[in-house]
Formats: structure tokens, C-alpha cells, sequence
């Protein structure tokens, strides 16, 4: 090795020279929210990690917003995730206009219109040239108040068809996440997780993260 090369390499270990960090990106609802503080101090030594400013709710709200999410930030990853919102049934009821209400209220968006919101969504995200993962949609259990057990596998499945034709990769964690809320649930009628329910959905989100940095 030249004398040029060694010094060079001396002065960049003596500087602390390291390759950047990777940045990431994570869109989502209060799930990811409820994770994402776990993702975080998990990977804090091998990615700097960022999630959208407050819930991104559901699809149609996402499209109004994803802009601003992205800002001008060069990300290396993006991970995304919607669905729980865009599958509730709301009926308003006194100052209360998301009040949730499966038998008599409205679907917030069909299968239909959640798989071309999520499309237009994709197509935005591709623009950033960013790795791209979804996170499928997680469980609901039977006595939530405005939404169907049923409907996360139908959304699901829709989802995934969107990112098949788009190249996205899934990280689908429905199957896990029944499992922890039937330990670590907020409550029995309750999409939400105890702190040990978001620990455990944590572990799946930053394994798979880890494998695409």
C-alpha cells in the first residue's frame, strides 16, 4: 500500500470517518406511532429513523399530505402503512364527527377505493427512488366498534396486489399482530397494544428494516 493511501486511512479513523447512516422514513397510524419509539432505539446505531408528523390516518388523508410528509429529505428507506382508518365505519354523532359505529355508519373507503389511493400513493413514493416497504394492516378484534374482524384480511389482500404490481415490497405482519393482541391487546374491543404489544410488533418492523438498509 502507498504512504499516501496509509495516511489517508490513519487520518480518517483518527477523525471518526464512517459511512452515513441510512435514513428512514415510517408513514403510518397510531399502530406504527406505538412501535415506532422501539424501531427506533433498535436500530439507532445503524439508521436514523423519522416518522411522519402525527397519525397519517387513512389513505385519502395521506394523499392530501404526503408531500409535506416527504419534504425534501433524501430518504434511503420508506417504510408505509394504512388501512385501520380507511376500513372504520363512522357515523357522527353530536361534536364527535369520527364517533365509530360499524352498524349503523359509513365505511370510510371501500376495498376498491383503498387499493387506487394506495396505487396514486405508491406512484408518489416511487418518485423519491427510496426502498419501499409496506406494513399490512393488523388485527381487529371482534367487539371493536367500528370495524369488521373480517375486513383487515380483505384490505390486506388488496393492498398487497397493489404493491405486486408496483415492485413494493410487504412486510406482512397480520398474522403476528393476532397473536400479540391476544396477549398483549389494550383492551378486547381495541385495535390498540399495550406497551409490551407494541415491544413485540417492534421486533418484526425492525427485523425486517434491518435486512433492507
Amino acid at each position: 500500500m502507498k504512504k499516501t493511501s496509509i495516511l489517508i486511512l490513519s487520518l480518517c479513523l483518527l477523525s471518526g470517518f464512517s459511512k452515513p447512516k441510512p435514513k428512514v422514513l415510517i408513514i403510518g397510524d397510531s399502530i406504527s406511532i406505538g412501535y415506532f419509539p422501539f424501531v427506533q432505539q433498535e436500530l439507532s446505531d445503524k439508521a436514523i429513523l423519522v416518522h411522519n408528523p402525527g397519525n397519517a390516518e387513512y389513505t385519502a388523508y395521506g394523499l392530501r399530505n404526503i408531500r409535506a410528509w416527504l419534504g425534501t429529505e433524501k430518504w434511503d428507506v420508506i417504510q408505509f402503512n394504512w388501512g385501520l382508518w380507511d376500513l372504520a365505519y363512522r357515523k357522527p354523532v353530536g361534536n364527535d364527527p369520527m364517533h365509530m359505529d360499524k352498524a349503523d355508519g359509513k365505511v370510510t373507503a371501500t376495498v376498491e377505493e383503498y387499493a387506487k389511493n394506495l396505487d396514486s400513493l405508491v406512484q408518489i413514493l416511487k418518485s423519491t427512488h427510496a426502498r419501499l416497504i409496506f406494513v399490512t394492516t393488523t388485527y381487529v378484534p371482534e367487539n371493536e366498534p367500528g370495524r369488521f374482524t373480517k375486513d383487515p384480511e380483505n384490505y390486506n389482500r388488496a393492498a398487497v396486489q397493489v404493491m405486486k404490481a408496483n415492485g413494493v415490497l410487504v412486510n406482512d405482519i397480520y398474522g403476528k399482530s393476532k397473536k400479540i393482541h391476544k396477549k398483549y391487546g389494550l383492551r378486547a374491543n381495541n385495535v390498540h397494544y399495550k406497551p409490551e404489544g407494541y415491544k413485540e410488533l417492534a421486533k418484526y418492523i425492525s427485523r425486517f428494516l434491518e435486512k433492507e438498509l
